[in-house]
C-alpha cells in the first residue's frame, strides 16, 4: 500500500530543496578563430577589410563573451584602442584604424563567463596614408592587377599580371576575391601568361597576354596566348569557364609589320635580348572591339610608339577576325595601324561602353611607374579621329594606372570612373619588399579609385 504524504510533507519537502545548496554551473574554455590571420589595411583609408572572429563556451550563451584586441606589438602601427569589434553573436566582425605604416601583431582576446579566455593572433600590415579615401577601395590577394571587366552588380573580374588566377571583386567594398579561378591547366601553361588586356563581347571575355619578351629580353612562349572565358551569372554570382586559345598572335603581327616594310619595328622589338617596356619595344596591354564590330578588336600597345621617339603616338592595330582566330584557330589579319596623339603617351587600357563610347588609359611607355604621367583621353573609336583628354591622373602611388573597371556614360555630367593600380613593384610597408613578393596574399593589394572626369 502506498504512503500517502500529508500537506504538511509536501511543504517541508518543498522548503527544503528551496534551502539546498545550488550546483555550480562549470563553463569550459572559450573558443576563437579568427577568418583569416593576416590583414591589410592603410592609414587613413575607408571601409579597409575586416576579419570575423568566431567564438562559442561551453556552458554560455555567446552574446555573454566579450571579444577585443588586448595588446600590439608595434602600437605605432595601431594600438589596442584603434580596433574596433561590432557584433554580439557568435561572429563578431573586427576592423583596424592604422595610425602608421609597418606591421603589427595584435593579440585579440575573448574573455568568457567565469574569468575564462582565450586569445588568437592576428598579423596586421599598414600601407601609407591613401589618397581620396572616400574615393578608394582595396582589392587584396594579388598586388599587380593587369585588366579588370565588368560583369554586373558591381562586380568584376580582375586578372593580374603575375599568374593566371582571374579573381571576382565587389567594386564597392575593400577584401578578398569572392570567389577566383585558375586556368592554367586548360591554358597548357606552367608560367604565367602575363594577361594585360581584356575585353567582354555577350557571354564571352577575351583576354590577351602581353604577347612581348620578359623584363631580361627573353622569349616566353605562355606570353604569346590569347584565350576566352565564358560569363554564366553575374554579380556575386558570376561563374566563368573556360574557352579557347590561340598562342600565335605576336607572330602573325611580326609577320604583318615585316611585311609591311618595318613601318612598327615589331621584328626589332621582339629580338632576343629586347626588353618590351622601351619605347622601341613590344608590349601589348589594351584590347577593344571596334564601334559597333563583333569580329574586329584593337590591339593596344604599351609599345612601341609610332614612330618610336619622345613624342610619338600611341598605336592600336585592328585584329579584323578577332572572333575565328579565337574561334577556330584561323591566323590573324590585320587593318592598318591607328595611330593617336595622346601626348607621348601609349596605351595602358582601352574600353568602351555599350553606347560605343571610348576611354583610353595613357600612360608612359617606360617600365618606372611611380613619377610617369598618366591621362584619360575620351574617343569614338573611328580611325584618323582625334582623341580627347578628360582628365590629367595623380600619381598613383603606390603602383601605376593599369585599368578601367568600368566605362560610365561619357556624355553625362560628373562622370566618374574606377581606375585599378598595379602596385606589384610597390613597397606598400615600407621594409624595401615589393608587393609581389610578400609572403602572404591577405598582405598583397591593388587600388581601386573613383574619377570625376572633367
Amino acid at each position: 500500500m502506498k504512503k500517502q504524504l500529508s500537506l504538511a510533507g509536501i511543504a517541508g519537502l518543498l522548503l527544503a530543496a528551496a534551502h539546498a545548496p545550488a550546483q555550480a554551473v562549470t563553463y569550459g574554455t572559450p573558443t576563437i578563430a579568427l577568418s583569416a590571420g593576416y590583414l591589410s589595411g592603410a592609414v587613413g583609408a575607408v571601409g579597409d577589410p575586416q576579419v570575423d572572429v568566431t567564438v562559442a563556451q561551453s556552458g554560455a550563451d555567446a552574446s555573454a563573451l566579450t571579444v577585443a584586441v588586448s595588446a600590439s606589438s608595434r602600437t605605432a602601427v595601431a594600438a589596442p584602442g584603434d580596433v574596433t569589434v561590432t557584433g554580439t553573436g557568435a561572429v563578431r566582425h573586427l576592423a583596424v584604424a592604422a595610425r602608421g605604416r609597418g606591421y603589427t601583431d595584435l593579440t585579440v582576446k575573448v574573455t568568457g563567463l567565469g574569468g575564462k579566455t582565450a586569445t588568437r593572433t592576428l598579423s596586421y600590415a599598414a600601407s601609407g596614408a591613401v589618397q581620396d579615401p572616400a574615393d578608394t577601395r582595396y582589392f587584396t590577394g594579388a598586388s599587380d592587377t593587369s585588366a579588370a571587366v565588368d560583369v554586373g552588380g558591381g562586380y568584376a573580374v580582375v586578372a593580374d599580371d603575375e599568374n593566371n588566377v582571374l579573381r571576382l571583386y565587389d567594386r564597392y567594398r575593400s577584401g578578398a576575391p569572392v570567389r577566383t579561378w585558375d586556368f592554367s591547366s586548360q591554358l597548357g601553361v606552367t608560367k604565367e601568361v602575363d594577361i594585360e588586356g581584356a575585353t567582354r563581347i555577350g557571354d564571352t571575355i577575351y583576354w590577351t597576354g602581353s604577347l612581348g619578351n620578359n623584363k631580361d629580353g627573353e622569349y616566353k612562349a605562355p606570353r604569346n596566348t590569347v584565350f576566352t572565358t565564358t560569363v554564366s551569372g553575374s554579380g556575386p554570382g558570376t561563374q566563368l569557364a573556360y574557352g579557347r586559345s590561340y598562342k600565335k598572335l605576336r607572330d602573325d603581327l611580326v609577320a604583318w609589320d615585316v611585311a609591311n616594310g618595318n613601318r612598327y619595328g615589331f621584328a626589332a622589338g621582339t629580338a632576343a635580348g629586347q626588353a618590351p617596356k622601351q619605347i622601341d619595344g613590344f608590349n601589348a596591354e589594351g584590347l577593344e572591339f571596334a564601334p559597333g564590330s563583333t569580329t574586329t578588336a584593337y590591339l593596344g600597345f604599351r609599345a612601341p610608339l609610332a614612330p618610336a621617339v619622345p613624342g610619338g603616338k600611341a598605336l592600336l592595330v585592328p585584329v579584323t577576325n578577332f572572333d575565328r582566330v579565337l574561334a577556330s584557330g584561323a591566323k590573324a589579319v590585320f587593318g592598318a595601324g591607328i595611330e593617336l596623339d595622346l601626348g607621348g603617351l601609349s596605351v595602358r587600357d582601352i574600353r568602351k561602353n555599350a553606347a560605343g563610347q571610348y576611354l583610353i588609359l595613357a600612360g608612359s611607355w617606360a617600365a618606372d611607374d611611380n613619377t610617369d604621367p598618366y591621362a584619360l583621353y575620351q574617343w569614338d573609336g573611328v580611325p584618323g579621329h582625334a582623341p580627347v583628354k578628360r582628365l590629367d591622373l595623380p600619381t598613383a602611388d603606390p603602383g601605376g594606372w593599369e585599368a578601367i573597371a568600368e566605362v560610365p556614360d561619357l556624355s553625362a555630367a560628373g562622370a566618374r570612373v574606377q581606375l585599378v593600380t598595379d602596385s606589384g613593384s610597390a613597397d606598400l610597408y615600407g621594409d624595401g619588399v615589393e608587393a609581389k613578393d610578400l609572403t602572404h596574399p591577405e598582405w598583397k593589394k591593388s587600388r581601386a579609385v573613383w574619377f570625376t572626369l572633367n
